[in-house]
């Protein structure tokens, strides 16, 4: 059987489903050419990431696949349900990338603290030159310890993130539909771990008592936007706010709207409503951080999304 890893996988999960005797296509197939694809190469298995769309289009003329893997946590690429109603087994690997996410997190909360996002754009070009004032235009950033972080999501990627943050010193509040916990662990390399507490809020609690504000929940199923002007409104003066889940889960126009104000102080975004082609505003704005949609790229990541996902086609089409 065929297994078509349209947007990559990594090698070690490659290795594993050869050894389970699929044969691997690794080409990247345009959308637009993927129906013809799937059926003249008979392709049992589509793995995704977050590139390729996995729509009614490819599930109703797609006769010889019988599963679609999403390689991370959100499957609003993939038309889940529909998939499931045909009969085709529809999976992902939620837990294997929340490490590297949790970390982009840190490293954005910390750019946007000490203004290194920007002394990074500045000092190859003016450094030489203009040390002095560059140092004192970013020497005056904030430390996050003593901060409050409030999560929004607290699935596996918000709990790794409030691990790391009280290691940091940091209060947390989080949110979740679901019931949480009033501890979270704090983990060290030796495999010792204490229980720190921490706060569960509303919606409300996040935005009007957190320094900082990290996101971690899917883009809402209307399209809608989680954190909008009324959101922005309720918020401290000069928050900080991470986005590493989804382009739409804040109004990006509203977004500039609150920089501009001054009510958000600095932002970090990984993920843009227009994806693959971001709008140049938020990409120039030296208010707001930005990286390429990396949060799940890490080595460990991949390779652990390319294992789990391996085994997830085995148990489907091997039993």
């Amino acid at each position: 059987m065929k297994v078509l890893a349209n947007d990559g996988i990594s090698q070690s999960g490659e290795d594993k489903l050869i050894e389970y005797g699929f044969e691997v296509i690794t080409n990247h197939v345009p959308q637009e050419e993927l129906v013809d694809y799937i059926n003249s190469n008979k392709i049992a298995a589509l793995l995704v990431r977050s590139a390729t769309k996995v729509r009614t289009d490819i599930i109703d003329n797609c006769p010889s696949l019988k599963f679609i893997g999403r390689g991370g946590v959100g499957m609003d690429n993939i038309d889940v349900a529909y998939a499931r109603e045909k009969g085709i087994v529809v999976s992902n690997t939620p837990a294997a990338s929340s490490q590297s996410v949790a970390e982009l997190v840190m490293a954005q909360m910390f750019s946007i603290s000490r203004f290194t996002h920007l002394a990074n754009r500045e000092m190859p070009e003016s450094g030489s030159e203009e040390f002095k004032v560059l140092k004192k235009n970013y020497g005056k950033g904030v430390e996050l310890a003593g901060k409050t972080l409030g999560i929004i999501g607290f699935g596996r990627i918000g709990s790794a993130l409030s691990s790391y943050a009280l290691g940091c010193g940091m209060k947390v509040i989080a949110h979740d539909k679901q019931p949480i916990s009033s501890t979270m662990p704090v983990h060290f390399h030796t495999g010792q771990s204490f229980e720190v507490e921490i706060e569960s809020g509303s919606m409300d609690d996040i935005f009007t008592k957190s320094d900082y504000i990290s996101i971690h929940i899917p883009k809402q199923n209307d399209g809608s936007a989680v954190i909008s002007a009324r959101e922005f409104a309720k918020m401290k003066d000069g928050v900080r706010i991470v986005n590493a889940a989804r382009g739409g889960v804040i109004d990006e126009d509203e977004l500039l709207k609150a920089i501009e104000s001054n009510k958000v102080a600095y932002c970090a975004l990984d993920v843009f409503e227009n994806e693959p082609s971001p709008r140049k505003d938020l990409l120039e704005s030296k208010r707001i951080a930005t990286t390429p949609h990396i949060g799940a790229a890490t080595l460990e990541a991949q390779d652990r999304i390319g294992t789990e996902m391996a085994d997830k086609v085995k148990e489907a089409l091997l039993g």
